[in-house]
């Protein structure tokens, strides 16, 4: 092990780190505190082991972060492929590219996982999951979603589910990819995307030739380690400095300022409430740092932004946000929230576009 890299593991040892939630059956809950993140934020704000203060990183520092987080923490061949293949006699799943990141190229494949029997007269419903691999519930949601509930739509919808975006970052339970970037700021439309995990489903959205989705949902979490490690070291690569925040207690979902279809949001909400409980605003009436337009729901520009959310353009479009940290809640209820608000999202949609079941 080189000097560089025992300095920095033995610097982030001491700190928070983002730890698995994987599968049910191997997941273990962590119970750590959200409100006790700000001061460790801080700390690691002020010498994140990679980088100069101030400074942005250049091609040197971001291999150094990438060599400190190279080794990998959980299997996708073994908590995602192979849970696609129970599926593939009751849906389509289709290979739609891999990432470039490995020896092997087929090291990590990227599948989409359809219901048959597609037809340009029914509306169509992109699911996405795991563009931020480390959170595990949007991957592993996504998967239950398909499992237990999908067929019961299929009928009424053409609906698309690209379970886990991120498989590298996924196996390393890191937000970025291998190349120190967050895919989930990728989908920009104006030019090439930044993120391979972004361009490769662009591509698949293209292939599929929906002229107008109906909706989108995009299964995320917000972690712990979101404000102890992931947003200092944002700030260490942008050269930027890290502000604390407090990390929200509950589930809560992210609309389109555009169209923010409130409806549809408290819909979803509702939905969830049932399984676990709601983000509160915090004491400035906000949710990181954004108004609150009702119970557990804010809103983003999220085509400005470039998020996956943004990528079909739907009418419907919401971003969820899991709280896996929290006391209250198990790895199985952060996965039956996501499909909780799959199903409630799916639900309005039917009665408000007059489609019955």
């Amino acid at each position: 092990m080189s000097v560089l890299r025992a300095t920095l593991l033995a610097r982030l040892s001491a700190a928070p780190r983002p730890r698995s939630r994987a599968a049910p059956q191997t997941a273990t809950p962590r119970h750590a505190s959200a409100r006790a993140s700000s001061a460790s934020s801080m700390a690691l704000a002020a010498a994140y082991p990679v980088g100069t203060p101030g400074q942005k990183w250049e091609a040197r520092e971001r291999e150094q972060w990438r060599a400190l987080v190279e080794a990998p923490s959980r299997a996708y061949s073994e908590e995602v492929l192979a849970k696609l293949e129970g599926l593939k006699e009751r849906f389509d799943v289709v290979k739609y590219g891999s990432l470039p990141y490995d020896a092997d190229p087929e090291r990590y494949p990227l599948y989409a996982v359809k219901t048959k029997h597609w037809s340009p007269d029914k509306p169509s419903v992109l699911i996405t999951g795991g563009v931020h691999g480390y959170e595990t519930s949007g991957v592993q949601g996504a998967l239950r979603f398909l499992d237990t509930r999908a067929a019961e739509y299929a009928a009424h919808f053409n609906i698309c589910v690209a379970p886990c975006i991120s498989p590298w970052g996924y196996e390393r339970i890191q937000r970025w990819n291998a190349m120190a970037v967050d895919p989930n700021r990728s989908f920009d439309k104006n030019g090439p995307p930044p993120a391979e995990e972004a361009a490769a489903l662009m591509a698949l959205v293209t292939s599929l030739g929906v002229d107008s989705w109906l909706a989108h949902i995009d299964l995320h979490e917000t972690t712990d380690s979101d404000e102890s490690e992931f947003r200092p070291a944002k700030a260490s690569r942008d050269g930027e400095t890290s502000v604390p925040d407090t990390i929200p207690d509950g589930f809560y979902v992210v609309g389109d300022t555009a169209s923010p279809q409130p409806a549809f949001q408290k819909a979803i909400i509702d939905s969830v409430r049932k399984v676990t409980h709601i983000a509160p605003a915090d004491a400035h009436g906000k949710i990181i740092g954004e108004e609150v337009a009702q119970p557990g729901v804010i809103n983003y520009p999220i085509g400005d932004l470039g998020l996956c959310a943004s990528v079909t353009g739907a009418t419907y479009t919401s971003t969820t946000e899991v709280y896996p940290d929290s006391p209250s809640a198990t790895a199985d209820q952060c996965n039956d929230a996501q499909v909780a608000a799959v199903v409630g999202g799916l639900d309005h949609i039917m009665a408000a576009e007059s489609i019955h079941k």
